[in-house]
C-alpha cells in the first residue's frame, strides 16, 4: 500500500506498546491496522527505579516488529511517544538510544500533562458532536489522566501517579485478591487523587468517558456478561470485584471478555477505577474510542497543516512573563539569518529538518528574556529553569529542556553546556542566537549588510569577517563580537572573528 497519505502512532505503555496506522478520509481518520502487545514494562522498573535487561529486552522486541511494519513511512507520517514508565526510568536513555534505532523514528517522552491533552484530542476527534462538558479518565499502567473538556478544547488537564500495574505489584503482589487488599488499594488511591476532587468535581462536567487501558478492558467484561454496552456502572463494577474476590488470584479467574495478558493487572485497575467513581461522584463511565495514539496522530496531522500547538503555547509563555515582544522578534530574524548562513555547508540536511531547527530557534528567542520577570541578573538562568520546570502543551521533555539549554547558553560561558556541545545543530542554533542577541544589543535592527558568516561543521569552525566601515560605523557591536570569540576557546569549537 501506498504510505503517502497514511499515518502511524506508537504508545509506548507501561503495560501495552501500541501501533496505529490510519489514513485521511473526507477529514475523518480510518483505522488501517492496530497492533498491540503486551510488553509490562512497568513491572520491570526495579527498586532504582531502573529498567530491568529484560524488560528492555522486551520492549526492543516489540518497536523491532513495529519497525518492520512501518518501513518506507516519512519521519513527518509517524510519532511515537512514551508515558510514565519512562518518565520515570533512570536509565530511560539507555534503553531509547537502541529503541530509537530499532524503530527507525525519533520516540517522545512527553510529560503527564502532554500525555492528557493527546488523549483527549484523541477521544474528543471520535465523539459525536455535542455542547456537552466532557471529563475523560484514562486509567493507564503506571499513571492516570484526568480532563475537563468541551468540543475539541481541553481545560484542564492532569497526570497521577497511580495506575493498574503499579497498584498491582504493590497492593496484590502475590496476584491475590482479597477484601483487605482491595481496600487497601482504593484507600491509597483516593489519597494520591485527593486533589481530583476539586478539579474534577461533579459541577464541572455533565458527561464522563473512559479511554482505553483499564477502563477498555472493564467494559469487555461487563459487556461479555450482558451488562449496558461500552459502558461502565457503579453495579457493574461491584458485581466484577465480586467475581474477582470469589476466583481470588488471576489463574481462577474465569469471565468472558478479560484477555490473559490483562488478569494480572485488572486487579489494580479496578481499584483504581472505583476510586476515582467515588471520589468524583461519577454513576457511569462511557468507554470512548479514541486514546492516546489517536491524539498523536492528529496531533501530527494537525502540524502539518500549520497548526502546532507549540507555537501557541510558546506565545503564551512569553505573554505570561512579560517578554519584550519587538526585541524577540528582532532577535529572531537576526538569528535565523545567522542560523541559515551557519548551515549553508550541510547540504545534506532534508530541508524538513532544517525548518524544524529554525522552528525551535524561533521559540528560543522568543523565550530568551522569560527569566527577566524574577531577575535581571542570570535571567538566563531564570529562563532556563522555568523551561525544564513547566508543562507546555505539545512539546516533549527532551524538546523543552534543548530550549531550557539554548536560553541559558544564550549569554555568558559555554562550559556549563559541555555535553549539548557535541550536537552540530544544537551548536548552529546556539551560535546564531548568541551573535543576534550581540548584534541586537540596542534593541534596534542590526545592519549585517557588513559581516559574513561561515560553518565548517565538520572541522567545528566558524567564522565571521567583518568589514572595517561596518566596525568604525557600529564600534560596539564590533567589540561584543570580538569577546564573542573568547567565550568558545574552553569548548571544542573554534569561532573566529576577521577583520577584512
Amino acid at each position: 500500500m501506498q504510505t503517502k497519505s497514511l499515518y502511524a502512532a506508537i504508545d509506548l505503555g507501561s503495560n501495552s506498546f501500541r501501533l496505529e496506522i490510519g489514513q485521511m478520509d473526507a477529514g475523518q481518520l480510518r483505522r488501517v491496522e492496530y497492533i498491540k502487545e503486551t510488553v509490562r514494562q512497568g513491572n520491570g522498573l526495579d527498586a532504582d527505579r531502573n529498567l530491568t535487561e529484560e524488560a528492555m529486552a522486551r520492549g526492543w522486541e516489540c518497536l523491532a516488529r513495529f519497525g518492520e511494519r512501518i518501513s518506507g513511512f516519512k519521519p513527518n507520517q509517524v510519532r511515537a511517544v512514551a508515558t510514565q514508565t519512562l518518565r520515570e526510568a533512570r536509565n530511560r536513555d539507555e534503553f531509547l538510544t537502541k529503541a530509537k534505532h530499532i524503530l527507525g523514528f525519533p520516540i517522545e517522552v512527553i510529560a503527564g500533562r502532554e500525555e492528557a491533552r493527546l488523549i483527549y484530542l484523541g477521544v474528543s476527534h471520535m465523539l459525536p458532536q455535542s455542547d456537552d462538558r466532557r471529563l475523560v479518565v484514562d486509567i493507564g499502567g503506571r499513571s492516570t489522566e484526568m480532563i475537563l473538556g468541551r468540543h475539541e478544547n481541553a481545560t484542564t488537564l492532569e497526570s497521577y501517579r497511580v495506575g493498574s500495574v503499579g497498584w498491582s505489584m504493590k497492593y496484590f503482589p502475590n496476584g491475590l485478591w482479597t477484601t483487605s487488599a482491595f481496600k487497601a488499594a482504593e484507600i491509597a488511591a483516593k489519597a494520591v487523587l485527593d486533589e481530583a476532587q476539586v478539579l474534577f468535581n461533579r459541577q464541572h462536567w455533565d458527561k464522563c468517558y473512559g479511554s482505553s487501558g483499564t477502563v477498555g478492558a472493564v467494559c469487555d467484561v461487563l459487556t461479555a456478561a450482558g451488562w449496558p454496552e461500552a459502558l461502565v456502572t457503579r453495579e457493574g463494577l461491584a458485581w466484577l470485584k465480586d467475581r474477582l474476590l470469589k476466583a481470588q488470584k488471576p489463574d481462577n479467574l474465569r469471565l468472558d471478555g478479560v484477555k490473559e495478558d490483562r488478569k494480572p493487572v485488572i486487579g489494580g485497575g479496578l481499584a483504581v477505577l472505583q476510586a476515582v467513581f467515588d471520589l468524583l461522584q461519577i454513576d457511569e463511565m462511557h468507554a470512548a474510542q479514541g486514546a492516546l495514539r489517536h491524539g498523536a496522530m492528529f496531533d501530527l496531522i494537525d502540524r502539518e497543516g500549520m497548526q502546532d500547538v507549540r507555537s501557541s503555547m510558546v506565545d503564551w509563555l512569553a505573554q505570561r512573563f512579560g517578554t519584550d515582544k519587538l526585541q524577540a522578534e528582532r532577535v529572531s530574524r537576526t538569528a535565523q539569518d545567522l542560523l541559515e548562513d551557519l548551515m549553508a555547508d550541510t547540504v545534506n540536511t532534508p530541508l524538513a529538518e532544517r525548518q524544524r531547527y529554525l522552528q525551535k530557534l524561533r521559540w528560543a528567542c522568543q523565550l530568551h528574556e522569560t527569566g527577566m520577570r524574577i531577575s535581571h541578573s542570570d535571567y538566563h538562568k531564570h529562563g532556563a529553569y522555568i523551561l525544564d520546570n513547566t508543562d507546555l502543551q505539545g512539546f516533549t521533555m527532551d524538546e523543552l529542556h534543548r530550549l531550557s539549554q539554548l536560553v541559558l547558553g544564550h549569554r555568558g560561558k559555554l562550559r556549563k553546556l559541555e555535553s549539548e556541545l557535541e550536537d552540530v545543530s544544537f551548536v548552529q542554533q546556539l551560535m546564531a542566537l548568541r551573535l543576534a542577541v550581540i548584534l541586537c544589543h540596542a534593541r534596534r535592527d542590526p545592519d549585517l549588510s557588513g559581516l559574513n558568516l561561515v560553518c565548517d561543521a565538520q572541522g567545528r569552525s566558524a567564522q565571521l569577517s567583518i568589514k572595517p566601515d561596518w566596525a568604525e560605523l557600529w564600534p560596539q557591536s564590533a567589540h561584543l563580537l570580538r569577546e564573542e570569540k573568547n567565550a568558545w576557546l574552553k569548548t571544542d569549537w573554534v569561532f573566529q572573528v576577521q577583520m577584512n
